[in-house]
């Protein structure tokens, strides 16, 4: 690989001050806060779930205002799911501090978002691929976000509604997590079905 063909990939993966970016990084910064504002649950209930909503919500916008407008980046594409990623870990996270998730919830996203972080990282050092969310994770998300929901304005912390809610989402996310994985490893093997080829010609 040259120094010129570096410099391509690292001027694409910049950051570009465009719509669906901003929201992207104000999405990003405000999940400290809501962090807070869940840790002092069950006090600005409301307001809390009006930053949850607005942090979601952005989600669908920037991701609309990309495709409708042609403002699609590299890095875009890398940046969201990385922030989607923070939102859910630190959302399970702190409803298991507030006592509204067992303990299995948070750390199966800790071990799944890590997992995948270190997945796409190494995708786009070793192969400059990068990983965009497909259906199966968008659903996920979905589910998560109605499942927290559900959360808030349930009655989260008592019964069998904090034991199973959030089944659905972490059965999707696993799926989510296996058609990633099978489609790496087919295209690692057509990359080196390929290779095989090209030496043997």
């Amino acid at each position: 690989m040259t120094t010129s063909d570096n410099e391509n990939k690292q001027e694409k993966m910049r950051f570009v001050f465009n719509i669906p970016n901003i929201l992207t990084l104000v999405r990003l910064l405000a999940i400290a806060p809501l962090a807070i504002m869940i840790a002092q649950w069950p006090e600005h209930k409301i307001a809390t779930f009006i930053v949850f909503a607005l942090i979601w919500a952005t989600d669908f916008l920037d991701g609309y205002i990309a495709r409708r407008f042609n403002m699609m980046t590299p890095f875009g594409m890398l940046f969201d799911p990385f922030v989607d990623k923070v939102f859910q870990v630190v959302t399970a996270f702190m409803l298991f501090y507030v006592g509204m998730t067992p303990v299995w919830v948070p750390l199966y996203y800790v071990i799944r978002e890590t997992f995948m972080l270190f997945g796409s990282t190494l995708l786009l050092t070793r192969r400059q691929v990068v990983v965009y969310a497909d259906r199966f994770g968008k659903l996920a998300t979905f589910l998560f976000v109605l499942a927290t929901v559900v959360m808030f304005f349930g009655r989260g912390t008592e019964g069998w509604l904090r034991e199973v809610i959030f089944i659905p989402p972490v059965l999707c996310s696993f799926i989510a997590t296996v058609h990633y994985i099978s489609q790496q490893a087919g295209l690692g093997k057509k990359q080196d079905d390929s290779g095989k080829d090209s030496q043997n010609t």
